[in-house]
């Protein structure tokens, strides 16, 4: 079974979500996802302002093998992106937990944070 950290929440569909200790979300794919998608070469963010509703579309990742959309843990407004991510995607097949999180976002109301899966349940749907 891939890497799946304690401290995070997971969507069946493979994004993360982590809050940090200022109070915001940080987003990305899991180990899991970017392992099936393999070598990433391009990822589309969201805009810095942009509102984002629970499981909407909010960035885009390509690689070698397909382009999947990512979809949004939580709904909020974005605060910050990465942009390391422009000139190397392909950090996120390095280091997806931490170096490769996608975006930033400011919640509207935590208690989505309910909806999600637990790491260990994230790790079922992976097993599936």
């Amino acid at each position: 079974m891939k890497n799946i950290p304690g401290d995070l929440k997971f969507l069946s569909s493979h994004e993360w979500a982590r809050i940090e200790s200022d109070g915001s979300i940080t987003i990305g794919i899991s180990d899991h996802a970017q392992d099936l998608l393999g070598d990433i070469v391009f990822v589309e963010l969201p805009e810095v302002g942009q509102i984002l509703d629970a499981e909407s579309d909010a960035a885009i990742v390509e690689s070698v093998k397909a382009a999947s959309d990512v979809y949004s843990p939580i709904s909020g407004e974005v605060k910050a992106v990465n942009s390391l991510l422009e000139d190397q995607p392909e950090i996120i097949n390095s280091s997806p937990y931490e170096d490769g999180w996608f975006y930033k976002i400011s919640p509207s109301d935590l208690g989505e944070l309910e909806n999600l899966l637990s790491p260990e349940d994230y790790s079922a749907v992976c097993e599936d």
